[in-house]
């Protein structure tokens, strides 16, 4: 064979073995017009809603939830929890709909939540400041906005025991340090801090914390306990709880959801695989669960005593289908296509009258049917800010899937 011949012949090889390489990738995803027609007037609808609920607070109050009873919105200061869901839904809507009132509301009541990037007493910073500060700087990144993240992620760092390996949830007893399923959310926070600031100590914290999560808050079948308490004094696990579910040993939806989220942040942060077959697993207990209802959207807890009876919450749902969107992306084609499928169905659901609020009710927030702390009795059957959070995120995320 001359050289020629042989440039040739590799040249060929090459081609055919890209070909094949090309071949073996997932094909582009295409969102079903039906649902992208669906979630345009999502937008439409929710914006329209959350101007009925501009109107609803004054001055430095968050809209937390609604009182049907009393046709009140339940409110709080910057310091609760979930603070971070309004900025952040209508950061989303405008991104959607380019309505600018949208967006100067985000910055007005932003505007007494920057405070908060010094609040050492909560692990929640990282739904208070990154659902909100972060869209915002992603939208318009600006030095301050920089600097306020920053500053959480430093506030968030404080909280992190290396004896338990975990970041402190609830302030207690000094006995005790627990440690809840949700914390896992407020991880991406840290990396985000770790790649702007380039101390890789913000990552080991996520990184260790995700890592002692896993090892403990997880069962056999991979539903998780909401609560761990460990000893502070050598890191021992002390109990084993579910303070907002049904029992200690039963599934807490939301719960399950936070601990499903938390390990695709994970593993998008990482590419370590343990973490995608974590996510994979507490998809497939959640998913395949025989109590999981054939609409998606889950009981509050899935061993709630009173099913088919028992409450729905529409927040479980809402997480789960944003999670199920992005984990789509780092499974095989087959699998990413059931995590598609199933988020379709929940959105669909989500997106009906039964979940969806009719223009001018609910508050001005956009689903119905949330459950917050049942045992407490507490948010039952209620908006929840962060449900209309979740649900517009996944929206968004499965329109932007393909591109």
């Amino acid at each position: 064979m001359n050289r020629r011949s042989f440039l040739a012949t590799t040249l060929l090889v090459c081609s055919v073995l890209a070909g094949g390489v090309q071949a073996q990738t997932k094909p582009a995803f295409k969102p079903k017009a039906d649902l992208v027609q669906t979630f345009n007037k999502n937008y439409k609808d929710a914006a329209a809603q959350y101007k009925v609920l501009m109107k609803g607070i004054s001055g430095d109050e968050f809209p937390r939830s609604y009182d049907a009873k009393t046709n009140k919105l339940v409110t709080s200061g910057s310091d609760w929890w979930c603070s971070g869901f309004y900025p952040g839904t209508l950061l989303y809507l405008f991104e959607k709909t380019k309505d600018q009132s949208l967006y100067n509301e985000a910055l007005r009541i932003m505007k007494p939540l920057a405070k908060e990037q010094y609040n050492k007493g909560t692990h929640d910073l990282g739904f208070m400041m990154f659902c909100s500060f972060g869209n915002a700087n992603r939208i318009a990144p600006k030095p301050e906005y920089k600097e306020i993240m920053l500053n959480s992620a430093r506030s968030l760092a404080t909280r992190f025991s290396p004896t338990t390996g975990t970041i402190r949830s609830w302030d207690s007893e000094k006995q005790d340090f627990i440690v809840i399923i949700d914390n896992m959310m407020n991880l991406e926070l840290l990396f985000w801090a770790s790649k702007v600031s380039g101390d890789p100590t913000f990552r080991d914290i996520a990184l260790t914390h995700a890592n002692t999560t896993m090892k403990n808050h997880f069962r056999p079948d991979y539903s998780s306990y909401h609560v761990i308490n460990y000893n502070p004094e050598t890191g021992a696990v002390k109990e084993k709880k579910t303070a907002q579910g049904y029992a200690d040993e039963s599934a807490w939806a939301r719960g399950q959801a936070w601990g499903l989220y938390g390990y695709v942040v994970m593993y998008r942060e990482t590419k370590d695989a343990k973490y995608l077959e974590q996510a994979n697993n507490i998809a497939g207990f959640y998913l395949n669960h025989p109590n999981l209802p054939k609409d998606k959207v889950p009981y509050w807890d899935f061993n709630a005593p009173n099913i088919p009876k028992s409450l729905r919450d529409a927040s479980a749902a809402s997480i789960t289908a944003s999670a199920l969107i992005e984990l789509s992306g780092y499974v095989d084609k087959t699998t990413g296509a059931k995590y598609i499928a199933d988020a379709e169905t929940m959105l669909r659901t989500l997106s009906m009258p039964k979940y969806k609020a009719s223009l001018g009710t609910n508050g001005g927030f956009i689903l119905k049917h949330g459950v917050g702390h049942f045992p407490k009795q507490s948010e039952i059957d209620v908006p929840l800010t962060y449900g209309d959070y979740y649900f517009v995120e996944a929206m968004k995320r499965y329109q932007e899937l393909g591109k």
